[in-house]
């Protein structure tokens, strides 16, 4: 009954909202002409909250409705069917895109994506570090539209039961995965850690939260130092001394959630997501999970920001439209229903100092925290060969068959050809 009042009150604000994009849908501004239908590609929507909100949209505006393409879930299939379809030009079917955050660089770089004009969105109401994410060459490319942080979720009874409180540095977490994990059966610490996308942004937390960089602003050069050999040295420790456990090399987020949630982990770094699986009515640990920033190597680190921003096909017919509609779904009120109905954390700076979601996400202002003290994954042209390296330079470190030292320097020479061919 609760979600059920809450949907009704989002979809009164659902209605003012959609009665002020009528009001002002004669203006076109900021260089964009064009209006008409759309199509709206976007990985698999899990929690189906995308469709209605759409269905919203097409009912105030009929004739510009958006029709809604639902590519794989998986972001690697979502990334390839993507591409291919953008390499059609002129022929595209997708004339606005969600993409993953890490994916401006390339798609803009490759002239794929249109750049936006500024003024026509309510940039200035976000998060600050989200908008970084969309940007590329100094331009705009592209709309904010879900934001994520990594937390460190971890067992509040247990650490409670220690008179331990949460780790805010290395030194901590490791202390505490290697003493009190044990004395409760359980293992200390697991991340992402298969060499996928996911380990790329875990190896980049680490990276960061040492005081490192990868690539430099546009990925144009390389910029591995200590600080790498610290961070990827920290991950492959874990491994070695025992208080990051083995099978942890092969969990993606959701593998590493279960474990969590069965009872198996101490902590745990994942995204807010996880916290609200584990806490929800009938889960084991339900009402024993806390959670806070990530740790780093001398206090709070840095996460990777996480998300997806919205991104016009540079061949759209109806690009007007296509702006109005991404206004739309970054408007307040929308944003209050990709969190409530998606379950997905806004990029709307107030809603995370809202009381009421504050009572219902409790995890709000701990990924507030997180998220402004966020940074993007390496940009770069050539993204994927970037991550691609990056996993596999940190798994060898992390099963051991390279020490940090190595792995730096193969990381380094492997990007430095990347950047080359670039």
């Amino acid at each position: 009954m609760r979600w059920i009042r809450a949907a009704g009150r989002g979809l009164l604000v659902l209605a003012v909202v959609l009665a002020g994009y009528g009001a002002s849908g004669a203006r076109a501004a900021g260089g964009l002409e064009g209006r008409g239908p759309l199509t709206l590609a976007t990985a698999g929507d899990l929690t189906g909250y995308l469709g209605p909100l759409l269905q919203g949209w097409n009912r105030a505006h009929p004739g510009e409705k958006v029709t809604l393409v639902e590519l794989p879930d998986s972001a690697d299939e979502s990334r390839a069917q993507m591409i291919t379809d953008l390499r059609g030009g002129d022929r595209s079917r997708f004339d606005i895109l969600n993409i993953d955050v890490a994916w401006t660089s390339e798609f803009a770089a490759a002239g794929w994506i249109r750049p936006l004009p500024r003024d026509r969105f309510p940039l200035g109401s976000f998060l600050r570090p989200v908008v970084d994410t969309a940007t590329y060459d100094g331009r705009l490319y592209a709309v904010p539209y879900v934001t994520n942080a990594g937390l460190l979720l971890y067992r509040k009874d247990v650490l409670a039961e220690e008179g331990v409180p949460p780790p805010r540095t290395w030194a901590e977490l490791e202390r505490a995965a290697k003493t009190i994990a044990p004395r409760h059966g359980l293992d200390g610490y697991a991340g992402q850690f298969l060499p996928y996308e996911g380990l790329t942004v875990n190896a980049a937390e680490a990276v960061y939260s040492a005081g490192g960089t990868i690539l430099g602003d546009e990925g144009d050069r390389v910029t591995v130092d200590s600080a790498a050999r610290e961070g990827i040295g920290f991950l492959a420790r874990g491994v070695r001394d025992g208080w990051v456990p083995k099978e942890a090399l092969t969990y993606t987020e959701e593998e590493s959630r279960q474990a969590f949630q069965d009872g198996h982990l101490l902590f745990l770094r994942n995204w807010p997501y996880a916290y609200v699986s584990a806490s929800a009515a009938g889960s084991p640990l339900a009402g024993k999970v806390g959670a806070v920033p990530l740790p780093g190597r001398d206090g709070p680190g840095t996460s990777v920001l996480g998300g997806s921003n919205l991104a016009v096909n540079a061949h759209a017919e109806h690009p007007d439209t296509a702006a109005r509609l991404i206004g739309y779904l970054t408007s307040e009120g929308v944003q209050r229903q990709v969190l409530t109905r998606g379950a997905l954390p806004p990029v709307r700076a107030d809603l995370y100092e809202d009381p009421e979601l504050v009572r219902r996400f409790p995890y709000l202002p701990t990924l507030r925290t997180s998220v402004l003290t966020a940074a993007p994954r390496p940009k770069s042209p050539r993204y994927d060969q970037v991550s691609m390296v990056v996993q596999a330079v940190v798994h060898d470190a992390m099963s051991g068959h390279s020490t940090p030292e190595a792995a730096v320097r193969r990381l380094a020479r492997e990007l430095a050809d990347i950047s080359r061919r670039g």
